[in-house]
This record gives structure tokens, C-alpha cells and sequence, in this order.
């Protein structure tokens, strides 16, 4: 029976699970740790993790290891999260987790994150048929994402968590004092106030809180007359809270710990993250938050689960994507219908075209991303565009890229025009050999898609596409003269042939042809 097993390493603790699975639906929770490693102390404040939170956080993945070992596993994710984003050292503790504890750390963006945790969410909640928030607050970040019918559609990672907040403002070993109130409560209301307009505007059939801090608060603040036995989708009674943060905050950790029963490490915390769910609760104007007791780590463990059982719908991972890249398109008001025209004809191009690439479905998914933001760069200037477009994707935290595919679709989006991929580049010099050659691949197809519009009139409606010994033979149809396009793809035609090592011809075709679909 194969094990999956995911690893968090969180701004206030580190946690392994390990599940076992006999198909997608049939998981079961094997292993479940927790270490209370603050690797997120100091850090928002200095930019650098702390040498001895590095040397614990290594020791905690030294234990996983060792019971990693002895299981026969099928897949394993290990992240860091906020901690590590705001880091100038962080490669130090990724290079020790693998050297010291054989653990390949990934450092993920605050929308992966939200993905992973929507995925957690969906694995105890239905969200189907429902608008809802999900709230997820971790030591470092706070994760905001609205689904509705399944579908996110807004997503913010901001700069709010509760380790963040308490270094910042609270004193570490007291009460809060007024001043401190209002200096915390001042500065979440800052970072709310880009997003307020976004989420104050909707009503939610569902507010899901996830974290630590949401299940401490749901077993502190159950709903009145709903006994706990009667459900076992604990909820947060929003105006217990705010009773409970008044005392709370009158009380200094210690008093905290033993007047409620808390760990150490999380009664320091749950005053901030109490401000934080007050907040969150007024903006979606609810006075119950569900705390289904998931987190980062279940939806790392689902995914792996999913995609061994190949139950995995990378049809709805591209779309999410997808819309995504166009939502960030429009924010630097990008020529949309030729964004759409050329990730169309790059879809065809690499469906048709599979024998030559051997290309897999994720690949199909940068190559997307590419083709719609290969002009956003546009805003900035419209001479050297795609070396901004290259900068802006690089920079930019989209929904289901992780930081290595998002250097892959911006090197990507970079080439497809003028020089080709080089060395002496600096984003293309970082990639690993295999990324290397997918940017050269993907970067071929997505030139000639791009060619293929040339005068952004989405003129091609039909691509026949003909392969023989050496030779791959393309004639577009469509509407009106498409000489210019077909002087163009020929113009651009040198990176695929010296990539795939075949002859790339065009030909000029009619005006037929059904339209194009991605």
C-alpha cells in the first residue's frame, strides 16, 4: 500500500503527515508530527532567519526523515512558507535540509500556498453550488481566497500573520497595552485595505478558517447550543472571540497558557491571530467561521494522492491558470484578443506537434501561461517588451506556478522574440538542465504561434499540420491575406528547427477552417 507523505515548515511550527491509500478516496491519516520550531522569529524584522531557528528547523527535519524511512513512499512535498519568502538567507536552510537531513525543501509563493489550502478545505467541506472565503493564517502571511463554484477567483497573500505581528508590535511576555492595540490594529487595517473592496462587496455562504490558531479559537469560542458532540465540523462563534480576545489580551502568555489550557508556543500567538479573525469576520460580515482542522499539509497529501491515481483534472488546473494569467494581463492592459489568439494557436501547435516535443500536460500548462503574458510587458516599453514581460512574470505570484515553473514561463515569454535562450541571461543561466530544455522547446512553439498573428488580428482559423521523416509542414487558413504571417513564422522558424532537428515549412493555405480552440 503506498504512503504520501507532506512536510509544512510554518513561521511558528514544522509538522509531517503521512497518509497511506488504497485508491483516491480511500486515505488514511498514518503519521502526524508536530515540532515547535518558530522559524519565522526575527525575521519579518531583520530579513534573515536566525541562525539557531535554522539549526532546530534542520533537527526537526532529521527526525522526519527517520520515520520517513520507514515507509514505503510513493510521493513526498516538502515546503517552507512565509519564513522563508522573506529570507535573504533562505537557501542556507535549503542547501542544510538537503545535505544534513536528505530532505529537497521547496520554498512556495503565498498563491501556491492558498491553493494547496483550498484543496485541504474542499477534502472536508463541499464548496460546490457555494460562494465562500477561505481565511488561512499562518505565522508569516495571511491567505485570502474567494471560491465560488469551485472556482477561485480572487486570491491574496498578504504580509499579516501572527508571529509577524507579534514581534512587530506586542510585547513578547505581557499584556497588550492600548498603544499596542493600535499600532497592531492600525497596521492590519493598512494591508486590508487594497483587498476590502473585493471581499466587503460579496456575502459568503461559507467563511473556513485554517491554521493552528483557527482550531485553538474553534475549541475556545464553540457556536452557543450546538453541542460539540453533534458535529464534527468545529465553528468559531465570532462574537465569543471578541469577548475572549478582551480578557486575553489583559493577560500575559503565561496567565494565557494556564488560565486556557494552551501550549506554549501558541499563547503567545492567539492574541494577534484573535485581532486578525475579528477582522477578517467584520470584513465578510459573518459571525461564524468553520475550522475544518486541515491545513497546508492535507492539501500537499491530496494532490500527491490524486495525481498517483491519475484522478488528478489537469483541465481544471490549466483553466485556473489560465484565468489567472488573464486576470494579470488586464492589470497592465494587455492586447487581450491577441493573447488569446496566440495561447490558442500554441495549444494546437503542441497538441499537433507531441511526437516532435514529447511534452507532458504541466509543460502544456506553462506554455499557456507564456503565450498570454508574452506582451505584458507592453506597458512598460514597447521596444524591449519582452525583457519587461520577463521581469513582470518573474515577479509576480501566479495562482498554481510554483517559483520554478514561473522562471520557466517568464524565460518562456521572454523568447519569443529576438534572442534566443542563452547563458549569458541570468534567469535562463539559473535554470536546471531539464528547465533548460523545456524553455528551448517551449519558446520554439510559442514564436511560430506569435508569428501566426502577426498583425493582432486573429486572421488564422485553421492549422493543417503534416509531419514526415525530418520535416514538419505547416499551412494556416483563415480570413483575408495571410502572407505576412507566413513570412513571419518563417522568419521565426530557426529556434524550433535547431531544437527538434527537423525542417519547418509554411505554406499559404485558404480561407477555411473551423476556428481555432485552445
Amino acid at each position: 500500500m503506498p504512503s504520501f507523505a507532506s512536510i509544512d515548515i510554518g513561521s511558528n511550527a514544522s509538522r509531517l503527515l503521512v497518509v497511506d491509500a488504497d485508491d483516491a478516496e480511500t486515505v488514511r491519516k498514518q503519521v502526524s508530527l508536530r515540532r515547535p520550531v518558530r522559524l519565522g522569529h526575527r525575521v519579518f524584522l531583520t530579513g534573515q532567519l536566525d541562525p539557531a531557528k535554522i539549526d532546530q528547523c534542520v533537527e526537526a527535519l532529521r527526525e522526519f526523515k527517520q520515520e520517513l524511512a520507514t515507509r514505503d513512499l510513493a510521493a513526498v512535498r516538502a515546503v517552507v512558507t512565509a519564513s522563508a519568502r522573506d529570507a535573504v538567507n533562505s537557501a542556507e536552510l535549503i542547501r542544510r535540509a538537503e545535505k544534513e537531513a536528505g530532505i529537497q525543501l521547496e520554498s512556495i509563493s503565498g498563491t501556491e500556498e492558498a491553493r494547496l489550502v483550498k484543496l485541504a478545505v474542499e477534502s472536508r467541506l463541499r464548496l460546490g453550488g457555494y460562494r465562500s472565503l477561505l481565511v488561512d493564517l499562518g505565522g508569516g502571511s495571511l491567505e485570502l481566497s474567494e471560491v465560488h463554484h469551485d472556482e477561485v477567483r480572487f486570491s491574496s497573500s498578504l504580509e499579516i500573520g501572527t508571529v509577524r505581528l507579534l514581534e512587530s508590535f506586542l510585547t513578547a511576555d505581557g499584556p497588550v497595552t492600548p498603544r499596542e492595540e493600535k499600532l497592531l490594529n492600525d497596521y492590519v487595517d493598512r494591508m486590508l485595505a487594497p483587498v476590502e473592496d473585493q471581499f466587503r462587496r460579496r456575502r459568503y455562504d461559507v467563511v473556513a478558517g485554517t491554521g493552528g490558531n483557527f482550531d485553538a479559537i474553534a475549541r475556545l469560542c464553540p457556536v452557543p447550543g450546538v453541542p460539540a458532540a453533534s458535529t464534527d465540523m468545529p465553528m468559531i462563534h465570532v462574537p465569543t472571540a471578541r469577548a475572549l480576545l478582551e480578557r486575553m489580551k489583559k493577560l500575559t502568555p503565561t496567565e494565557r497558557q494556564a488560565a486556557y489550557d494552551l501550549r506554549e508556543d501558541r499563547a503567545d500567538v492567539i492574541v494577534p491571530a484573535l485581532y486578525v479573525v475579528v477582522r477578517c469576520a467584520d470584513l465578510a460580515r459573518t459571525e461564524e467561521i468553520v475550522a475544518p482542522g486541515v491545513g497546508l499539509k492535507e492539501g500537499i497529501t491530496v494532490e500527491l494522492v490524486d495525481k498517483y491515481f491519475r484522478v488528478w483534472d489537469y483541465g481544471v488546473d490549466e483553466a485556473a491558470m489560465s484565468r489567472a494569467a488573464v486576470h494579470l494581463g488586464r492589470r497592465y492592459h494587455f492586447d487581450e484578443p491577441h493573447a488569446t489568439q496566440v495561447d490558442r494557436l500554441a495549444c494546437v501547435l503542441f497538441d499537433r506537434l507531441q511526437a516532435v516535443h514529447a511534452l507532458g500536460p504541466v509543460d502544456r500548462q506553462l506554455l499557456r501561461m507564456s503565450a498570454l503574458l508574452h506582451d505584458v510587458g507592453d506597458f512598460i516599453s514597447s521596444a524591449a517588451h519582452h525583457k519587461h514581460s520577463q521581469y513582470i512574470i518573474e515577479n509576480t505570484d501566479l495562482m498554481g506556478l510554483s517559483v520554478e515553473q514561473r522562471a520557466v514561463v517568464a524565460c518562456v515569454a521572454r523568447y519569443h522574440r529576438r534572442a534566443v535562450p542563452s547563458a549569458k541571461h541570468t534567469l535562463y543561466k539559473r535554470l536546471g538542465p531539464a528547465d533548460r530544455r523545456r524553455v528551448r522547446k517551449l519558446a520554439s512553439l510559442l514564436r511560430i504561434a506569435d508569428a501566426l498573428d502577426r498583425g493582432h488580428r486573429s486572421k488564422v482559423r485553421h492549422l493543417d499540420i503534416e509531419l514526415g521523416p525530418g520535416l514538419v509542414s505547416i499551412t494556416p487558413h483563415g480570413t483575408g491575406d495571410l502572407a505576412l504571417e507566413v513570412w513571419t513564422a518563417r522568419r521565426k522558424a530557426e529556434l524550433f528547427e535547431k531544437t527538434f532537428e527537423v525542417e519547418l515549412r509554411f505554406e499559404l493555405g485558404d480561407n477555411r477552417g473551423p476556428v481555432l480552440t485552445a
